[in-house]
């Protein structure tokens, strides 16, 4: 074989190898695009609405009861007043309110699930009822059933079992938002909760909208102390309900978390009953909880 014919065939050997490396490292590099472009994008946002949800839903889980006295002021319906009351509140449904006079104990209210019982010692008069949003608010001042009630006494988002997840949407603290985070969560039946976080982390506002878009009720919390087992609790509580235009402001004074709660606490039977009365269906069920 001629010398010259033996160079050449080397040569284009040499070529097509070059060239088949080529094709190689030009397949990986485009392979190796294509897997960073299925790769999902970072979303510090996402991750930020996660982080939020998990915090509340860890509080969730750790406020389960608490006791405490209160000031509480009302504005609403031509009236303005100012009341001492001792709380006592039990997840899921059950409260007992003390309304407190310079002689004592003037009025005891208590909630125990779907049943009320309301006690006015001076006259000896003890009322029975269904625990309805109508019931606590004519003698609690608080428009909402007995468990939204309590979360809402409680410092909690209205709905427990939707922080499992990251919100619908999430905007960022600025002026529209009094600085705050709000994470917002949509529920069955169109209803729309804007969870309010401050910069502390803690709940700064639960507002509730309905599907047409007015509001339900504000809540703003505010002066976060400690309540014992490492549990914070809002002293500052403000809320309004602009359908009815009234306003209820608690200031809890001596908060203590799940206290020890007397048997019965949440049933009323006083020995000195001069009167009883009756009012709506006694056995109403007590509405579905909300997580």
């Amino acid at each position: 074989m001629p010398l010259w014919a033996d160079t050449n065939s080397t040569r284009g050997i040499e070529r097509r190898a070059a060239t088949a490396v080529r094709a190689l490292a030009a397949a990986l590099l485009a392979a190796a695009l294509a897997g960073c472009a299925t790769q999902p994008n970072a979303n510090p946002g996402l991750a930020r609405a996660h982080g939020y949800a998990a915090e509340l839903g860890a509080r969730d889980a750790a406020r389960r009861a608490l006791s405490t006295a209160a000031v509480m002021d009302y504005a609403g319906g031509g009236e303005h007043f100012r009341a001492r009351e001792n709380l006592l509140l039990r997840r899921p449904a059950n409260i007992r309110v003390e309304v407190m006079s310079a002689a004592g104990v003037a009025l005891v209210v208590a909630i125990d699930g779907g049943r009320a019982a309301i006690f006015n010692p001076a006259r000896g008069e003890l009322m029975r009822g269904p625990a309805t949003a109508a019931t606590l608010e004519r003698y609690a001042r608080i428009p909402l059933p007995p468990e939204a009630a309590v979360r809402m006494l409680l410092g909690l988002a209205p709905d427990g079992s939707m922080l499992a997840a990251a919100p619908a949407a999430m905007t960022e603290p600025g002026p529209q938002t009094d600085n705050q985070t709000i994470l917002t969560y949509r529920e069955a039946g169109g209803v729309t909760d804007e969870i309010g976080i401050g910069a502390d982390r803690q709940l700064a506002s639960v507002t509730e909208k309905l599907a047409d878009g007015r509001v339900s009720y504000r809540v703003d919390y505010a002066d976060w102390c400690d309540g014992g087992k490492g549990v914070s609790v809002p002293c500052a509580i403000a809320v309004r309900f602009p359908a009815t235009g009234a306003t209820v402001k608690l200031t809890y004074l001596n908060p203590v978390a799940d206290p020890e709660i007397p048997a019965g606490a949440f049933v009323l039977a006083p020995a000195d009953v001069a009167k009883t009365i009756r009012f709506g269906m006694v056995d109403a069920p007590a509405a579905a909880p909300r997580g």
